[in-house]
């Protein structure tokens, strides 16, 4: 094999790899935009406490994305 083929073959599996994390997260936004009243979010708060900050930091992360966004679209 090539160098060139090589290569050719690490791009295709360096953008399947991050085509796969995108779907991921995508379907981990969606599953948390599910918790929509102020009870649901509080239980989910609840959930993510009991772990530390490096294991919820992506959760956060989109949890306060989505709440921004929500705060923008009703003002």
């Amino acid at each position: 094999m090539t160098r060139h083929d090589l290569s050719v073959k690490s791009l295709r599996s360096s953008l399947a790899t991050r085509r796969a994390a995108r779907v991921k997260r995508q379907s981990l936004e969606r599953q948390l935009a599910s918790y929509t009243t102020e009870s649901d979010r509080l239980e989910l708060d609840a959930i993510l406490s009991r772990h530390s900050a490096e294991e919820t930091g992506e959760l956060r992360s989109i949890i306060n994305r989505q709440a921004m966004d929500r705060l923008i679209r009703s003002a």
